[in-house]
């Protein structure tokens, strides 16, 4: 009888283990994603000419077949705003309000470019980094191989964070995972 006893407790102990185990590991009570990649429907990207001020909007739709191609021309200088949208609604003031645990990386392969994030306070992080929704372009070759691309991914979560070029991409993290990444082609 005491063994009967026994082996039911041990069951009781069992189950109630389970249970906790359970209930501890849902995710239902964790914070949600400010944004998450369902709800990115559009990357924008507004390149303004700096010396002639003339702007060209290149839109980026998510699981498009095709990819927007930006014309840049090489010795010249753009101003270029990141807009990210779900339908017809702008998504980017969720980034910047969500700005520390949000980082844009850009990454020009076939082209050389150099970028400066020039992000006002608003998307500016609290450890002083630049989220790259506003950045500068000084172009120095369009096109310096057969197929020039820029591949843009908004990260979310990263536990660090750095503004610095390394070898064709314009920042870097450590941890994370990606919210949105788009593909432009890049052309003269």
């Amino acid at each position: 009888m005491k063994s009967f006893i026994n082996y039911k407790n041990s069951i009781i102990v069992v189950l109630m283990l389970l249970a906790t185990f359970s209930v501890s590991c849902s995710r239902a009570d964790e914070d949600e994603d400010v944004l998450s990649q369902e709800d990115i429907s559009n990357i924008i990207l507004n390149v303004k000419d700096d010396a002639t001020g003339i702007a060209q909007t290149y839109n980026y739709t998510v699981n498009s077949a095709t990819n927007p191609v930006i014309k840049l021309t090489d010795g010249k200088s753009y101003t270029v705003t990141a807009i990210f949208k779900n339908g017809n609604e702008d998504e980017t003031q969720s980034i910047k309000s969500a700005k520390d645990e949000h980082f844009l990386i850009y990454d020009f392969q076939g082209s050389q470019i150099n970028l400066t994030r020039e992000d006002d306070e608003s998307s500016t992080r609290t450890d002083g980094k630049k989220l790259g929704l506003i950045t500068k372009w000084n172009v120095t070759k369009a096109v310096n191989s057969a197929s020039p691309q820029l591949v843009l991914t908004l990260i979310h979560d990263a536990t660090s964070v750095n503004e610095a070029q390394n070898g064709t991409a314009f920042g870097t993290v450590e941890g994370g995972e990606t919210d949105a990444m788009a593909t432009f082609g890049i052309s003269n």
